[in-house]
């Protein structure tokens, strides 16, 4: 599915955004309503009382129907065994492994309100991707019961791990999330130990989208302590954030090896490398550019060790492919 420029786009947003609108206490609350079985209950003194976003929130003890509005939650609440509580999500997560089939989906950046009204699930879940700027756009869910939680988007590893333990706590689900930051820490730890023993570091350039509107990222991105975890260096990590990318500018850095997501042209490495005006660089002349998973590196959730364990085998063959 050609998602990314999408996600591209969301994350531009994400970054300019200071959090979700503002959700009060009061209208927070959800009452608990018909819903599909099963659910998934857990006492309210273990249910979180904050959000993500730092919204005030009551998460109902009882959860029978859930609304999520960002592919990286939805992957989530699978990984958490909670993809049949899900009535509906997002055009852009439809595909995605264990999601139900044939129920309703929404555009994440301008959902049908009525239509999620209409579902009135007792959560649901949204990013500052997702109307961020407007104010309390949810007010007539809340009204109606519906208990809204905003995880925006990460900016880094332990946030993402922060994030999956406060999903996995709202739905009941704390050591099933547990399970799975455990498993994800000990993935990193055996890449970071590995990356650890590089005294000569490549430098790399990680493009998410094509020429002629190339962007990437500097530091302060998950991804950036990606590159580096695996023990390399990020050519633009002077840089702040998701960034637009001048041609020139990569030429300049002359990177070792060049990383890429993007996948809505037909061959991005293969346009890469004959892109013009960058075959003198070392890594076209030495054709050392590599596809890295598009979900696995966009999405921000325990998934990113697939594309961590992508990218160290991409940049250091030598060192993690044997394994």
């Amino acid at each position: 599915m050609k998602k990314l420029l999408s996600l591209i786009l969301a994350l531009a947003l994400a970054a300019s955004a200071a959090g979700c609108a503002a959700q009060p206490a009061s209208g927070s609350a959800s009452v608990s309503a018909s819903a599909p079985s099963p659910s998934v209950s857990a006492p309210a003194a273990e249910k979180p009382t904050t959000d993500p976003s730092g919204a005030e929130v009551t998460i109902p003890d009882e959860i029978g129907s859930v609304v999520v509005l960002a592919p990286s939650i939805a992957e989530t609440l699978v990984a958490l065994g909670c993809g049949d509580l899900i009535v509906g999500y997002d055009a852009q997560s439809v595909g995605l492994e264990g999601l139900p089939e044939g129920v309703p989906t929404f555009d994440m950046m301008q959902p049908d309100m009525e239509q999620l009204a209409a579902l009135k699930p007792d959560v649901l879940f949204v990013s500052n991707m997702t109307l961020y700027d407007q104010t309390n756009p949810y007010q007539q869910l809340m009204d109606l019961g519906v208990c809204v939680l905003c995880v925006p988007t990460a900016d880094s590893i332990a946030a993402i791990q922060e994030d999956i333990a406060f999903i996995a706590a709202a739905m009941g689900k704390s050591a099933e999330g547990d399970a799975l930051i455990v498993d994800m820490q000990a993935e990193l730890d055996r890449i970071a130990a590995i990356g650890a023993t590089v005294t000569d570091k490549k430098s790399v350039y990680f493009e998410i989208s094509a020429a002629p509107s190339m962007y990437s990222f500097g530091s302060g991105v998950f991804l950036n302590e990606m590159i580096e975890l695996i023990g390399a260096e990020n050519v633009l990590a002077d840089q702040e954030g998701w960034l637009p990318v001048e041609a020139e500018t990569i030429v300049a850095a002359n990177p070792d090896v060049i990383l890429t997501n993007v996948n809505y042209i037909e061959d991005p490495v293969a346009e890469i490398l004959g892109r013009s005006g960058w075959e003198g660089m070392s890594a076209v002349q030495n054709e050392q550019v590599f596809y890295i998973d598009n979900m696995a590196s966009s999405l921000s959730n325990q998934n990113i060790v697939k594309a961590l364990d992508q990218m160290a085998k991409a940049v250091y063959p030598e060192l993690f492919s044997a394994e």
